[in-house]
């Protein structure tokens, strides 16, 4: 987690300044890029990733590896044949004309963004997560130093945040893959056999089967708005919205990101042992909740003071989107984590069956708000349906691994209570008294270094030398 805490600070403390280099079209422009590459790109190894945890042996995993990288190998020819067929149709569908200089790039990430995936997992699986690490402070410092040396330079296209996306993911893949290749060399050349692929390929084909499509679904759904918003609005709010919700979910990212990966790990070994994953799963909302609760109730409350400080005047609007999408955010941080559940167990059946749900309710929302012609009710019904969906997602998966359901509500509400008067506080000073945006602000920051001292162990737990999961 530490290397995923300095590379994702690192890009919050240079966001300030590329906000006010970069205007909203070309964040919109990159926002849409990142999603057609986002979209195909998670289902770049048709989901055998997943795979690789579970095999006994290793030499098994690595063969299940070697199915993956040949995934992404076809999936990425696909493409292609897809830009080049019908690139025109897509730029036209979504109403994004400038598009048209950077389409030839989506291959190539997905290409990049494929590998890497398959290569996190065998490092997930081998548990050196300081690999992982490593590559992602190295390729965030190149990126964002190459991102802002750039703008200062005049160079404030769209194409330069798609190009150093692509820089970001290019260099992680690269560290990660030359670390693994030096380490685990002997093993790879040893067992990996176009028999024993064969056999992975068959071994595992519920991956391909149902995995492929709840992850394409889920990978649609992440995406959807982002390419709804293009079509229905404008670039300009693809841009407010992407910054919006990155910033949101940023913080909350650094700890999900890390702790979903050992927990699928841990939560592969514990599938058949006497305790199961009860213990595991009650510890992981336990701090999920935590974390989640305080963040999201001052993003909800003064999103749009914080934005038009931190990021100019400007992008006021994009404040205003992330208090919209708030109650969602939450939701969706303390369920992403638990869906690996569904692969340790073998519900992809029921995983498939969610991410129909949440992608047509996803579908719905927007379309409802843009044929209104009303980004508020597109995000508002977004974030409810949101709401509702990914709290059956998390009830699920407790439910799979026999956790008690009393037991995380209790903790909900027990945190609640907690934060609740820091809510109350900020509603007060904006709604009520209307301070200045400034005594907001400095309120907020003074609520969040108070809580930190009071829950400064709970804070603490997740450092190397605590080891949550230990």
């Amino acid at each position: 987690m530490s290397g995923t805490v300095l590379a994702q600070a690192l890009g919050v403390l240079a966001m300030p300044i590329v906000t006010r280099l970069f205007a909203p079209e070309a964040f919109g422009v990159a926002a849409v890029f990142s999603s057609m590459t986002g979209i195909v790109g998670v289902v770049a190894c048709l989901r055998y990733e997943i795979a690789i945890m579970l095999p006994e042996s290793s030499e098994e995993a690595a063969n299940i590896l070697g199915v993956s990288l040949l995934s992404v190998i076809l999936m990425t020819f696909l493409t292609i044949l897809i830009v080049w067929l019908g690139g025109e149709q897509i730029i036209r569908l979504l109403h994004a004309p400038q598009l048209k200089h950077y389409l030839w790039l989506v291959p190539i990430a997905i290409f990049f963004q494929g590998i890497f995936l398959a290569l996190n997992y065998w490092n997930t699986r081998t548990k050196h997560f300081g690999r992982l690490s490593v590559a992602k402070v190295i390729s965030s410092v190149t990126a964002d130093a190459t991102k802002l040396a750039a703008g200062f330079l005049g160079f404030v296209s769209a194409g330069i945040l798609i190009g150093t996306l692509m820089l970001k993911n290019i260099l992680s893949m690269v560290i990660l893959g030359g670390q693994i290749w030096r380490e685990d060399k002997n093993l790879f050349v040893k067992n990996i056999r176009w028999k024993a692929i064969g056999k992975g390929f068959i071994r595992y084909k519920k991956f391909l089967i149902f995995e492929t499509w709840a992850g394409l679904l889920n990978s649609i759904s992440s995406q959807l708005p982002a390419l709804m918003l293009s079509s229905f609005f404008s670039i300009p709010i693809v841009g407010f919205y992407s910054l919006g919700l990155m910033i949101v979910q940023m913080p909350l990212s650094l700890i999900s990101g890390a702790l979903s990966q050992v927990f699928y790990q841990k939560a592969s070994q514990n599938k058949n042992t006497q305790e199961g994953n009860k213990v595991l799963v009650e510890k992981l909302l336990d701090l999920l909740i935590f974390y989640a609760i305080l963040p999201v109730m001052i993003f909800a409350i003064t999103g749009e003071e914080l934005f038009s400080v931190l990021f100019g005047e400007t992008w006021r609007e994009a404040g205003r989107y992330t208090q919209i999408l708030s109650p969602y955010i939450f939701f969706t941080f303390i369920s992403s984590p638990l869906s690996s559940l569904f692969a340790v167990y073998e519900r992809q059946g029921t995983a498939l069956f969610l991410q129909s749900l949440i992608f047509i309710t996803r579908l719905l929302s927007l379309y409802i708000g843009g044929v209104y012609q009303n980004i508020y009710l597109a995000l508002g019904l977004f974030s409810i349906t949101g709401v509702f969906v990914y709290g059956a997602y998390a009830l699920l998966n407790i439910r799979f691994a026999n956790a008690s359901v009393r037991n995380v509500s209790l903790t909900f509400m027990k945190y609640f209570i907690y934060y609740l008067p820091a809510g109350i506080c900020l509603f007060f000073i904006k709604y009520v008294l209307q301070l200045d945006h400034i005594i907001l602000l400095t309120a907020a920051l003074s609520l969040c270094a108070f809580y930190f001292f009071v829950f400064r162990r709970k804070y603490f737990s997740l450092l190397p030398k605590k080891g949550f999961f230990r």
